[in-house]
């Protein structure tokens, strides 16, 4: 039995609802920058088409693209850099919870209220039940951390230094870009929601350009944006 076409009912070809959806997740740009961009390239369609078309199709995207990924991410076990993030909604302070791999891989992320111990080993289950366990768990030196990786029986494999968490901390940024075009969240639940989307696509795209030669980059950036592409299309 063959899965419906989630694109079945809509007027806007699959291939616009794509570029949309990526433009407006990846790059730091608001609902009317996507409509003028794309309005620029002869495509007529209204802000709140983008934003319908991100609540419907982003998380449908980034499951296929974590889907994918997954399965090949073995070498995510062997160190995970662990971070929480401010971030306010509607004027009250929040924490998102982030685990990324030691090379780059944003492997999950988790919105709380607070970041006592309690949300802490809730972070870390969540992130385990995907990924299993690391051998090293890099970490600042918030004592949720200890006391969570305790109760699980991993307190032996914590390292915490100074700058040993840079990873993480520099993956903090694509996300404050995007923040700050978004003008902030008002739901932890929108939250959330961009959080784990936004993590799938950079981790899509993000090419590590830095550590390769120009051909290879470009190689690699063309087969992303070919997966892309193709994404929603089985």
């Amino acid at each position: 039995m063959t899965n419906p076409d989630p694109f079945r009912y809509f007027k806007t070809s699959r291939e616009i609802i794509r570029l949309a959806v990526m433009l407006y997740v990846r790059f730091p740009l608001s609902l009317r920058n996507v409509e003028d961009l794309l309005h620029e390239r002869g495509i007529d369609v209204s802000h709140e088409a983008v934003r319908y078309w991100w609540h419907r199709f982003g998380p449908m995207f980034a499951a296929e693209i974590r889907k994918r990924r997954i399965a090949g991410m073995k070498s995510s076990k062997w160190r995970w850099h662990l971070d929480e993030m401010f971030v306010k909604i509607n004027g009250e302070r929040h924490y998102l919870w982030r685990a990324v791999d030691h090379e780059g891989e944003v492997l999950e992320s988790y919105v709380t209220k607070t970041r006592d111990k309690k949300a802490a080993l809730k972070f870390l289950k969540k992130a385990m039940r995907k990924h299993g366990c690391p051998e090293v768990f890099v970490t600042d030196l918030l004592r949720s951390y200890g006391a969570a990786l305790k109760e699980i029986g991993a307190a032996d494999r914590q390292e915490t230094g100074r700058w040993m968490n840079n990873r993480v901390e520099n993956s903090h940024l694509p996300f404050r870009r995007r923040e700050r075009a978004m003008l902030r969240f008002r739901r932890m639940r929108s939250l959330q929601k961009f959080a784990s989307v936004h993590a799938s696509v950079y981790n899509h795209f993000n090419q590590e350009r830095s550590l390769s030669s120009r051909t290879n980059f470009k190689l690699n950036r063309a087969a992303a944006l070919a997966e892309w592409r193709g994404l929603g299309a089985e």
